[in-house]
């Protein structure tokens, strides 16, 4: 039956499947059964073959009772349609044509190996596919597999590329997909984005990342998808789609209970006493233990209502559902019987892996895959649950299994950290020293950030087994969970002991103060952090209350500052990553000219400004995706590189260092106490993670203050006599004296790179 002609045109994205009409006993759609006839009721004793209507042909005309056009459980076409583009139906193809293979019996699993992570790609280009600029008619994809853009990460050291999400997100309204509600991270399919390119594309940018010695890093979230055809069929209450998500079906007897949801929402957020009502009926587990993203009178708890959703057995049903994040985002149930959120995810790693030919994933929000019931007036246990650990165990161990990697964005204690990765992971994002180096950068003060990297080494989180980065999509992250979570721990912070949730407290407002008080282009995002760039931030510790005012001559200082950063990340072991606003120096987008996305007050979109990596598009003042291009205070790469001034050329030295010297893969030893508070002394041995290897010293030393300064450097793990010598010029610049210490001077944001090689005593003649 075709479609009505005049009908809206947005109720259609191709032809629609009849499958299911004709009663095929394969279909996985629950065809309606006919109301008995009047004839049937009637004569009911009438053989059927005397009965009028089966007297003629069975392949006679056919009709639906259902109109075509209907957007919900009532119609098979549209059930079908929704079945043949959810992730959970292709995780069940992937997962049948792996079974059984030979490929997945050739790799080890069980544990995590960060250093062979590493020697797969150690410094990385994180990319975000709204904010490139590319060639008229260039997709995203096909940007970042240009030969060209590859010959110059070669040329300065990077050899993977993150791509960011670039899969299918946002939701499904009827017909019609709806946009994503977080950058692409509320994925709804296994499919690319039309809007970034295609899988043929995804492909040979595997092959030309590979050819230049490099890799590709994809994205799953184990945590939570869109509001896409799963969830649609989760609300219909069709088959196992429900067990994907914490989603609890409230009796019609019960709906007194639920806000009503608004003419054209789906859904509407909980307040904080509905969530006690229903908790204290059973239905729900009630308050977690925070609410991320919370905004009063947007999401004031992490748990919605859906509207009423009719199901394929014709009941109508509404829905409380869990979101850890955005409301469009439903988290996944991983301890649900059906294991059918577990089947998801692991379809969808298995996707990227084996169908697109990347070599490893970042595992996003995935902290928050176990949630249970606390003790009476408590809230539920959300965070650091073992469930997370044994979800993620079984996440990274299939990925080993195939032959890659992972790594986790975990922004929980320093303790979840290390237990998560001990099975988990093999890499994590380092949310321990990010906001410790911005709060050195800002107060001219290494206090927190030496607290921080020790506080990590004592815990057991060693610095090999984290992802070092600058700016990325997401926001200067201050949440300072670790100090937070141990509110009534005492610290020894500015001559005096705190607790933990003051020291977090202190942090927090110095940062707040420092790069938002008077600056007015950078902004606080709710309570999670301050959306900036790296320059921006740079530019707030340096005084300046507008961007306008930085002229020229101001940049040469900013870059050092940057370059600061990057010798900070890179000099130590680890994973280092940079995003293309780093690489370009990008400054934040005016808020006006993002004014509909800050609407609802995210305000990380001024942080991620369209910018040119090959100046490939002098005139374009916006990304494909619209985006507007921000200031580029470095420039494109291709300028950089002929300059050997620029940051881009600076940076590739820096990393020549980290790869010669091989620390990215070394073991740190010690973070010493410093003679000047602006100083921070890194003491690694490179011994690629053998204890009993006779590994060299290697010594980090850094100023992080807008001043020189002279200091020294002791720690137990220097050797008496030995030369210390400068890996920028080779030269000795002091030897290591009896008491173990060694004088040192920095410039402005100095960094030295620095070996120890000990003195060798002439062999005695033989009489």
């Amino acid at each position: 039956m075709a479609p009505d002609e005049n009908a809206p045109e947005h109720l259609y994205t191709g032809p629609i499947s009849l499958a299911g009409l004709g009663g095929d006993p394969d279909s996985d759609v629950e065809v309606e059964t006919p109301e008995v006839s009047y004839d049937e009721q009637r004569y009911p004793a009438r053989p059927r073959p005397l009965r009028p209507r089966d007297q003629f042909r069975r392949d006679g005309l056919r009709r639906s009772t259902t109109d075509p056009r209907t957007a919900n459980g009532t119609n098979p076409s549209y059930v079908e349609w929704l079945v043949q583009q959810s992730m959970l139906k292709d995780a069940d193809v992937l997962a049948r044509q792996l079974s059984g293979q030979p490929a997945m019996w050739r790799n080890p699993y069980a544990r995590p190996d960060a250093r062979r992570a590493i020697a797969t790609s150690d410094v990385w280009f994180t990319a975000y596919p709204l904010s490139l600029i590319t060639r008229p008619g260039q997709s995203f994809l096909a940007a970042l597999g240009d030969e060209e853009l590859w010959s110059a990460f070669e040329r300065i050291g990077i050899t993977a590329i993150h791509t960011g999400p670039v899969k299918s997100a946002g939701g499904i309204t009827g017909w019609q997909e709806t946009p994503s509600v977080d950058g692409h991270f509320d994925r709804i399919s296994t499919q690319i984005d039309p809007a970034f390119g295609t899988e043929d594309e995804f492909r040979m940018l595997c092959d030309v990342a590979e050819a230049h010695g490099g890799s590709v890093i994809d994205d799953i979230v184990p945590g939570h998808t869109g509001k896409g055809a799963d969830f649609r069929l989760a609300e219909m209450g069709y088959r196992d789609y429900p067990g994907i998500y914490h989603m609890v079906e409230i009796p019609p007897e019960d709906w007194g209970l639920l806000p009503d949801v608004p003419d054209g929402a789906d859904a509407v957020n909980l307040d904080p006493g509905t969530e006690q009502v229903l908790a204290e009926r059973g239905y729900i587990i009630g308050a977690l233990q925070r609410v991320i993203f919370y905004t009063p009178g947007v999401k004031e708890t992490n748990w919605s209502a859906t509207a009423p959703a009719t199901g394929t057995d014709g009941v109508s049903r509404r829905w409380v559902y869990l979101h850890y994040f955005k409301q469009g985002q439903p988290s996944i149930n991983w301890l649900d019987p059906t294991f059918a959120g577990m089947r998801l995810v692991i379809g969808d790693a298995l996707h990227s892996l084996g169908e697109l030919g990347t070599s490893a994933l970042r595992l996003d929000a995935n902290g928050f895959l176990g949630v249970e019931k606390s003790a009476e007036g408590l809230p539920a246990w959300s965070e650091g649950h073992p469930l997370s650990h044994a979800a993620n165990h079984i996440i990274a161990g299939m990925v080993r299994k195939v032959g890659g990697f992972t790594f986790q964005e975990l922004n929980l204690t320093i303790e979840d950290i290390r237990d998560t990765g001990a099975v988990g992971a093999d890499l994590s994002y380092d949310f321990i020293g990010r906001p410790g180096y911005h709060h050195a950068l800002a107060t001219g003060q290494t206090e927190f950030l030496r607290l921080a990297l020790a506080t990590s080494l004592e815990l057991g989180v060693a610095p090999v087994a984290l992802v070092h980065g600058l700016q990325n999509h997401d926001e200067l992250t201050y949440e300072l969970v670790h100090w937070a979570s141990h509110r009534d721990d005492k610290y020894r912070f500015r001559l005096r002991e705190v607790p933990g949730a003051q020291l977090a407290e202190e942090i927090r407002a110095d940062l707040t103060e420092q790069l938002t008080g008077t600056a007015d282009f950078n902004q606080i995002f709710t309570q999670n952090g301050i959306a900036c760039t790296s320059t921006s931030l740079i530019a707030a510790t340096r005084g300046f209350a507008r961007l306008d005012d930085i002229t020229d001559a101001d940049i040469p200082a900013i870059r050092d500052a940057h370059l600061l950063l990057c010798a900070y990340n890179a000099w130590q072991p680890g994973v280092f990553a940079l995003s293309g606003w780093d690489l370009t120096g990008m400054l934040t987008v005016p808020a006006d000219e993002v004014a509909a996305l800050v609407a609802t007050g995210d305000t990380r979109w001024i942080e991620r400004g369209a910018h040119d990596l090959l100046d490939i598009a002098p005139d374009a003042v916006r990304s494909a995706a619209g985006m507007p291009r921000g200031r580029a205070l470095y420039g494109a790469l291709p300028a950089q590189l002929e300059d050997p001034e620029s940051f881009a050329s600076k940076l590739a030295a820096i990393l020549d260092v980290r790869r010669t010297h091989g620390v990215a893969t070394a073991s740190q030893v010690d973070i010493p106490d410093v003679a000047d508070p602006a100083m921070l002394v890194l003491v690694h041995r490179l011994d690629d993670g053998d204890p009993e290897a006779d590994a060299r010293i290697q010594v980090t030393v850094l100023n992080f203050s807008a001043e020189p300064v002279e200091g020294t450097v002791h720690s137990a793990h220097l050797e008496a006599q030995a030369d210390v010598v400068s890996a920028a010029t080779g030269e000795t610049i002091a030897r290591v004296d009896d008491l173990l210490s060694f004088p040192v001077s920095l410039p402005a944001y100095g960094a030295l790179f620095l070996t120890l090689d000990p003195t060798v005593e002439p062999t005695s003649a033989v009489e």
